[in-house]
């Protein structure tokens, strides 16, 4: 397997950068300009594909909670993929999601995106926790 791990820290700061300008501090139209190519292809099947739609389908998801938090487990990078692993939470009493998404970096710029997505549930039958 031919992994350039020179692109490795690299590609795990630019997406470690956008995550946070996006959806901490909330300036998307930044981060879009920033980090995402001209090509941004969505593997969300709720999101269209490229980054001028990327502002408006993840600003409409911000304001419908405008006290969505985002705490970030882990990150994981290999090659040009970058993982997040997070927890979502819509409010403070929101028991959340657990969250993965996936990025592809190409040329310095994000350039695809998966998503997976996992409600917490308030009992497990482990007491392992989801994160």
């Amino acid at each position: 397997m031919g992994l350039d791990v020179q692109t490795e820290p690299d590609a795990k700061r630019l997406v470690l950068e956008f995550f946070e300008l996006a959806f901490v501090q909330r300036d998307i139209a930044q981060a879009a300009e920033r980090y995402l190519g001209t090509v941004y292809k969505q593997h969300n099947p709720l999101a269209p594909d490229g980054p001028e739609v990327f502002i408006d389908f993840v600003g409409q998801f911000l304001a419908q909670s405008p006290h969505m938090t985002f705490d970030l487990k882990r990150v994981i990078a290999e090659g040009d993929l970058v993982v997040l692993h997070y927890h979502l939470k819509m409010t403070a009493d929101d028991l959340g999601q657990a969250v993965v998404d996936i990025f592809r970096v190409e040329d310095g710029r994000i350039v695809e995106h998966w998503d997976v997505l996992q409600a917490v549930p308030a009992e497990s039958a482990n007491a392992n926790t989801m994160f």
